[in-house]
């Protein structure tokens, strides 16, 4: 019966092959289409996989074959994927029209959603490496007629493949593909229609995610990024792209963790122009009251006075334990050393405020550390150019005044001179003044 039916198979496939045949040399477009499409369905229908597999390579090579009809038996074949048996069938298909549809440029689109969905399956099978290898050999952003949206989850897809992998060079360098501006796009206005000789930029597939959705992703990505080399400003920013996003905006279960983190991370990362400007801009933010604790952290940071670590440890330590909880887990391996880090960092930058010269001595009192720590961080500060200062270690002190040059002495000196000569004119007009009130009075 089954040897029946495959011989029916053969006879029906012999039959449109020769309609095929004469509509492809006649340069019929809609009936070759028909025609291909049709033996496609057949073999379908018949559940015969390995037929199927041999009529679509035997259909691309034919001599003279349309890119129309190519293009059709692609898509139609890709209806299919789903419906196999097995996966072993799955990936034969698979493969095959990666076959066909390699080095097409009109199939392209195809060949990248094909690429995806075998890249899918090897990650099931636990095949991170093959899976991230699969989707590097596809250049998704040279694609002129693949939808902005499909392009961007695409990439994203290569670089969470390449974190996965713990490729984080490739990870950034695909990341730079996509321009955090992509994302500030205004959807709501309307799509232009495309000119004549444009080429058609086709609709994204229904499991693609939003724009925003997808900016969502992009920066959580990227903060898989930055925490493996700790870059906690970077970080910080991330969420704060990810906060300002309208549907977590409006959320305060979905904001507050995420305002949480941004607090966390501002006082975690280094003192510089960038990490002030985000401190004064986040405590402005209104929502920042509705968790006071954090509120008075950034506070205490802002405040030029010298922090007790012990205390504001005792204090914040059951919120930092609490972190592991919310959303994007814990702040790091390292951020409980790096939070101490930073407040004698401050601490430092308070003291240099305050004092031009300051024993070595008291500078360890005031920053509850030895001599031998107070030094270290000091010297720390210093290399990094986050301060100026010189110790004097025989004498055991230190002096935060900045080093002059030669020019900006003089001019400091030629300015004085100038204040002075000023003030003995105002003077002697002054004198001048008096000498002739006197004069006058006398001669009355």
């Amino acid at each position: 019966m089954f040897q029946e039916g495959k011989g029916t198979l053969e006879a029906q496939i012999d039959q449109l092959l020769n309609v095929e045949k004469q509509m492809r040399l006649a340069g019929e477009v809609a009936d070759t289409k028909k025609a291909v499409t049709d033996i496609l369905q057949l073999c379908f229908e018949a559940k015969d996989w390995k037929t199927l597999n041999e009529q679509i390579l035997n259909l691309s090579k034919k001599r003279g074959q349309l890119k129309q009809a190519v293009t059709a038996m692609v898509q139609q074949a890709m209806q299919y994927i789903d419906e196999t048996p097995d996966l072993d069938t799955r990936i034969e298909l698979i493969k095959t029209l990666n076959n066909v549809s390699a080095g097409k440029i009109y199939v392209e689109i195809e060949r990248a959603r094909l690429i995806k969905k075998l890249a899918k399956i090897k990650e099931e099978q636990g095949l991170i490496a093959e899976a991230a290898d699969l989707m590097q050999e596809v250049a998704v952003e040279t694609f002129g007629a693949m939808a902005k949206t499909e392009k961007i989850a695409f990439i994203l897809e290569q670089v969470r493949l390449c974190l996965d992998r713990q490729d984080y060079v490739r990870a950034q360098i695909l990341s730079r593909k996509i321009s955090p501006r992509v994302f500030d796009v205004d959807t709501s206005k309307e799509k232009k229609k495309p000119k004549e000789g444009d080429s058609v930029v086709e609709e994204a597939p229904a499991d693609i995610p939003s724009l925003l959705e997808l900016k969502r992703i992009y920066y959580e990505l990227m903060i898989r990024y930055y925490s493996h080399n700790n870059e906690y400003l970077e970080i910080c920013r991330c969420y704060k792209a990810i906060y300002e996003i309208p549907y977590i905006k409006e959320n305060p279960a979905q904001w507050i963790p995420v305002l949480r983190k941004i607090c966390w991370f501002l006082v975690l990362a280094p003192h510089d122009p960038m990490q002030s400007s985000l401190l004064n801009s986040t405590l402005e933010d209104k929502n920042l009251s509705e968790i006071p604790n954090f509120k008075l952290l950034l506070k205490q940071l802002v405040t030029m006075e010298v922090i007790q670590w012990t205390s504001l440890w005792n204090t914040y330590k059951d919120e930092f334990d609490n972190e592991n909880k919310m959303l994007g887990g814990s702040l790091g391996a390292k951020a409980a050393e790096d939070l101490r880090q930073r407040i004698i960092e401050h601490n430092i930058l308070v003291v240099s405020k305050y004092y031009s010269r300051i024993t070595l001595k008291r500078l360890a009192e005031l920053l509850c550390l030895s001599i031998k720590e107070a030094e270290k961080h000091l010297s720390d500060m210093v290399v990094s150019k986050a301060l100026v200062a010189k110790i004097d270690r025989p004498m055991g002190v230190v002096c935060f005044q900045v080093a002059k040059d030669s020019n900006d002495i003089l001019n400091s000196w030629s300015m004085n001179l100038e204040k002075l000569l000023d003030l003995v004119e105002k003077s002697c007009h002054q004198i001048h003044k008096e000498t002739m009130v006197h004069k006058a009075a006398l001669k009355v």
